[in-house]
């Protein structure tokens, strides 16, 4: 194995997550601020899993931690050029819960696997399987301290609901229903409109739900202060 070539972090803040809820264009929220407040050395290079399990063994590394390793790429001090790298954490859904100190964040249910794929000089977030079939690449580190932060700020366990019930609802008017509507007024044969509204008003809501496939507003960014995490747009 060839020898590791480390490069040194110095403590700062860096974003990961995804504001964008639509179900094709999206993927894992919310996005949210870390902020690492200790030195650490993460390797230069990737390397195979099945290599890196003997360093870890014997010299008290480990794999990086997505908000370790997006902090170094953000500074410019680690590249790739293709191919998936693999980080700790673990999610099911989602990153409500999440301890937002630079530690990986498991999930006890999960069984997605966060990493970054380079597509030349840039790597973008992939969400994959537990366990993929093919090898996984990962880069590790070392850190100046192995003590958690007793007041580090996280993310509310579950997701606030009442914004977004609010924004489906106005959604779902303004692109369902009152689409299904207009088009009965202008198409439709006299009268239909008062027989036939409770399936205008169904088929607007399921028209309004369905656009969620492509898009949905952004959603707010979550950024640390203090100890306490806080939405903003």
């Amino acid at each position: 194995m060839e020898r590791i070539e480390w490069v040194m972090i110095e403590p700062g803040s860096t974003y990961v997550g995804s504001n964008n809820r639509a179900i094709f264009f999206g993927a894992p929220g919310p996005r949210h601020e870390v902020t690492i407040q200790y030195r650490y050395e993460i390797s230069k290079n990737a390397i195979a899993l099945s290599e890196a399990d003997a360093i870890l063994e014997s010299e008290g590394t480990s794999i990086s931690s997505e908000s370790e390793w997006q902090l170094a790429f953000d500074r410019g001090l680690i590249k790739g050029g293709k191919g998936i790298e693999c980080l700790s954490d673990r999610i099911s859904s989602s990153y409500w819960g999440k301890i937002c100190d630079g530690r990986a964040f498991s999930q006890s249910d999960s069984n997605i696997m966060v990493c970054r794929e380079w597509r030349g000089p840039d790597a973008i977030a992939k969400y994959l399987p537990i366990n993929p079939a093919t090898e996984q690449m990962v880069r590790i580190v070392r850190r100046e301290t192995k003590e958690p932060n007793p007041i580090a700020p996280r993310l509310p366990i579950r997701q606030p609901m009442s914004g977004i019930v609010r924004e489906e609802a106005i959604i779902v008017l303004i692109l369902g229903v009152i689409p299904s509507f207009s088009w009965a007024y202008f198409n439709a044969s006299p009268g239909y409109i008062a027989t036939g509204w409770p399936g205008l008003v169904l088929g607007g809501i399921i028209l309004g739900l369905l656009t969620g496939i492509f898009w949905r507003p952004i959603q707010p960014t979550w950024w640390s202060e203090g100890s306490r995490m806080f939405p903003r747009r």
